[in-house]
This record gives structure tokens, sequence and C-alpha cells, in this order.
């Protein structure tokens, strides 16, 4: 029994440790976007055929601009072949007949090196994963759904890193940056789970737990459609900057999806508001509700902020990973929450 506690104790704080590490990632992914480094590197997983990336312009063959725009053209077309498989037929045409997915941007040292550390984080994060899944193979037998958990969320990370070098591919495709960011949140929930079943002190009772849970799944839903929207938003700013580069005419081009985004966000603090004082009357208001509080305001905060000063490259990513950390952290709460046990005399 001593060993599976050490056991038990180990992978809850490695997962945890695992769960921090895939926040601070999609942080850098939000960087990345924000400085426009996503097409650092035109290939996967190397960068410009390289696992050290170049410097210097001089380090690039004359035609790498050609040479990489092919190498992505055969890639789509594999890509256009699963999704109409799928039936995503009108995403699989725009790929193969988009002529603007294989156009090259200019060598920029700078992006390139941005968009390569991003990758270097992100085969650390994979490392803690394989790490948890490690450390839940003791569990395969006498807790398997920590085991299964563990196993699923390495799965995942491994189609994230082939869904990744598909957003290269396709040049930072909407579609395919959204799902890339919605495979990321699937992750953060199987950790979630995985550091509430090995730390079970963590869980609280309470007798509306039902209720309340009701009002968490709610909860979870708007800040899903709030992300959404929010997703649409960055891929018509993407599209605006495309055009226009100065950063003050990109919110008044912006059109009905901002308006709706904006607005929307009333719903999200009220729904959370509501959450907050219910717990609070309760009496089990604990330090994740406190801090989804808090990450809810200083969202709407961000979002404020990128509204009326010009959408400041240094708050893009911080909103984003707000939004990621308040469904992560009503989720959290969700498992937190746990029946109360009847007296008995």
């Amino acid at each position: 029994m001593k060993n599976n506690n050490q056991d038990k104790s180990r992978l809850g704080k490695f997962s945890l440790l695992t769960l921090v590490a895939i926040y601070f990632l999609i942080l850098v992914g939000g960087i990345v976007r924000s400085t426009g480094s996503g097409m650092g590197c035109p290939d996967w997983p190397k960068c410009f055929g390289s696992w050290v990336p170049p410097t210097e312009l001089s380090d690039l063959p004359p035609n790498y601009k050609e040479v990489y725009s092919q190498k992505r053209a055969a890639k789509n077309i594999k890509l256009a072949k699963y999704l109409n498989a799928i039936g995503f037929d009108a995403t699989a045409s725009r790929i193969v007949n988009d002529e603007s997915i294989l156009e090259e941007a200019d060598f920029n040292p700078t992006k390139t090196w941005i968009e390569y550390l991003n990758r270097l984080v992100g085969v650390a994060i994979g490392l803690l994963v394989i790490g948890t899944f490690l450390f839940s193979i003791p569990f395969r037998k006498t807790e398997p759904s920590v085991f299964y958990l563990s196993l699923g969320s390495l799965i995942l990370v491994i189609f994230q890193g082939w869904v990744g070098s598909l957003v290269v591919s396709t040049n930072l495709i909407p579609f395919m940056v959204s799902i890339h960011m919605i495979i990321a949140i699937v992750i953060v929930f199987l950790l979630s789970v995985i550091v509430i079943k090995t730390n079970p002190q963590l869980k609280f009772a309470s007798k509306r737990s039902k209720y309340l849970k009701n009002i968490l799944i709610l909860c979870m839903l708007v800040m899903f459609i709030q992300i959404v929207l929010g997703t649409q938003v960055r891929e018509s700013i993407d599209q605006i900057a495309a055009s226009l580069s100065s950063r003050h005419l990109w919110i008044e081009n912006l059109g009905i999806e901002f308006i709706i985004h904006r607005s929307f966000s009333w719903v999200v603090l009220l729904i959370n508001v509501y959450l907050i004082y219910t717990l609070y009357k309760l009496n089990i208001l604990n330090q994740t509700a406190k801090a989804l509080l808090a990450v809810v305001l200083i969202t709407i905060i961000t979002g404020v902020i990128m509204a009326y000063f010009n959408i400041p490259a240094m708050v893009q990513p911080i909103h984003l990973l707000l939004g990621t950390m308040g469904i992560g952290l009503q989720f959290f709460l969700f498992l937190q929450l746990k029946k109360q046990e009847p007296v008995t005399a």
C-alpha cells in the first residue's frame, strides 16, 4: 500500500507539472501568432531542412521559396484526400486551389527562431507527457482509468504534433489553427482528470453538488462558445492584417463577429459571478473558484485593452492563455465536486 501511495503521489505531482507546462506552451503558441512567426519555419519537424535553423539568408538556397512551396503542395494534396473522405469537401478544395496557401514568406531570422523555440518547448512538453504515461503504468490494473487517461493524453499529444505539421503546410489556414486549439483544450481536460484522480485531497463535498455541476456545465458551454467566437475574431484579424499593416485600422475593419464576441463577454462574466456567489453562499468557495473569477475578470480586461488600444501584440497571447485557463479551471472545479456523504448516527 505504501508503494502504491508513493506511486500515486509521484504521478499526481508530475501530472500537475505537465498540466502547468501545457498552459505555458499555449502562451508560447500565442506569442508565435501575435508576432506573425507561425511560418517562421516553412517545414516540419525540421526548420529549413535543418535541426538548427539558419540565421542568415545566405544560408538558404536562392530558390528556397519554390522548394518549400512545392513540398507543402504535395503534403496538402494528401491532406485534402483525408478531408474529402470525411466530408469536408469545401475545406479540401480550398487547401488545394487557394494559391495564397503556397505563398512562401520572406526569411526573417527573428520569426524563424521564435517558431523554432516554440517547437523546442513543444518537444519538452511531449517528454513530460511521456513521463506522465510512464508513471501511470503501475496503475494499469489497480486503477486502469488513470493509465488509459495518460495513454490518451500521450496519443493526443502525438496527434497534436501531426496537426501542427498540417498547420504549417496549410500556411496557418484558420480551420487547422482552430483544430490545433481545440485539441490543446482536450489535453488540458485529460490531464486535469489525472491530477484529480491522483490527488483525492483536492476534492470537496457539497450537498448541492448536482446543482453546482449543472451550473459548471453551463459555464463551460458559455466559455467554449466565447472561445469559438474569439477564434473567429482572430481569423478576421489575420485576414485584415494581411492587407493592413497598421494595427490602429484593424478594429474598425472587424465585422459583426467582433461585436458578438465583445457583447458575449457579459454573459461569460455574469454566469461565472453567479457560480462564485453560489459557492460563497454554500461556504465552499475554494482557491480554484477564486482563481477562476480572477482569470475571467483579467480576460475581459485584456479584451478591452485590445479593443481600445489597437490590439497590442504583447496582450494577444495573454488573452488567449487566460481564455484557455478559464475553461480549464471550470472543468477542474467540476472535477473537484463530490457528493456530500450522509451523516450517520
